[in-house]
């Protein structure tokens, strides 16, 4: 299994999300970029977000946003190898 540009606009559409608050939700407008608003209607289709242009995380989709946000704390913080 590989990254494809489809599986990374919705990584970044769920890096957005802010954990700190189940209240707090997202809109991609229908301005935002061709991917962004494909992968938001594909994270709908998984059943990740309550609507099809953003709204909030559902229980699966809080802990995809938490792994996702994980890695890249984990990928952005680890020094390389001397």
């Amino acid at each position: 299994m590989s990254f494809t540009p489809e599986l990374i606009a919705e990584l970044e559409i769920l890096a957005l999300f802010n954990l700190d608050s189940t209240q707090e939700g997202l809109k991609v407008h229908a301005t935002a970029a061709p991917q962004a608003i494909a992968a938001a209607k594909r994270l709908f289709s998984k059943e990740l977000i309550t609507q099809e242009d953003g709204g909030y995380l559902t229980p699966l989709g809080r802990d995809a946003a938490q792994n996702v946000q994980q890695l890249l704390i984990i990928l952005n913080t680890v020094a390389e190898p001397a």
